[in-house]
């Protein structure tokens, strides 16, 4: 999603919407490595502060009403470069207001709801990329897995729950409150 659909590139601002989630934190360790700007998004000052720890660049409080306009000022009136999105209906309005011209938008997710709108006008004068993107390809998997064993990606773990706690641990995950992943053992 980050390298081979959205081709972040070094120097390039990425907006990573709802950091604490396991997409999120992946891209936003990714594009550190690859040497771009990340502005992360949460409600929870607490994970913008850990988010910050891992590399963010910039730490938005997504409950505001006008974000991409935030973004827009605080880039000149120049937007972001890319924008990954995995929440969708509620975001999206904002993601595009964010995105600057010739600007890639890539989408895995619609946690907030599928249907989105679109001003096809915007879309063609920005040279806008809209793309989706799934689990990548062997391949990809490969480099990531690499990535990993090096060091370079270590996902944050929030908890760690026992077979028996498995309710708990998904009360947890309903409650969005994790920062990382909800481990349970056998």
């Amino acid at each position: 999603m980050v390298v081979t659909r959205a081709k972040v590139r070094a120097g390039d601002d990425v907006l990573i919407w709802g950091i604490g989630g396991g997409v999120a934190l992946a891209a936003l360790q990714i594009c550190k490595h690859i040497g771009a700007t990340v502005w992360v998004t949460s409600g929870s000052p607490d994970k913008l502060d850990r988010a910050q720890l891992l590399g963010a660049d910039h730490r938005l409080d997504h409950r505001e009403p006008d974000l991409g306009k935030t973004i827009r000022a605080r880039t000149g009136k120049r937007g972001v470069d890319v924008v990954i999105d995995s929440v969708g209906e509620a975001t999206w309005p904002q993601s595009l207001i964010a995105l600057g011209k010739r600007g890639r938008l890539v989408t895995c997710g619609g946690t907030s709801g599928p249907v989105v709108q679109l001003d096809v006008r915007r879309l063609f004068w920005n040279q806008w990329t809209l793309m989706g993107s799934t689990m990548g390809n062997d391949a990809e998997f490969d480099a990531m897995t690499a990535f990993f064993r090096h060091g370079s990606l270590q996902p944050p773990v929030d908890t760690v729950w026992a077979l028996d706690e498995a309710p708990q641990a998904y009360a947890r995950l309903a409650s969005g409150a994790q920062f990382g992943k909800v481990v349970i053992t056998l």
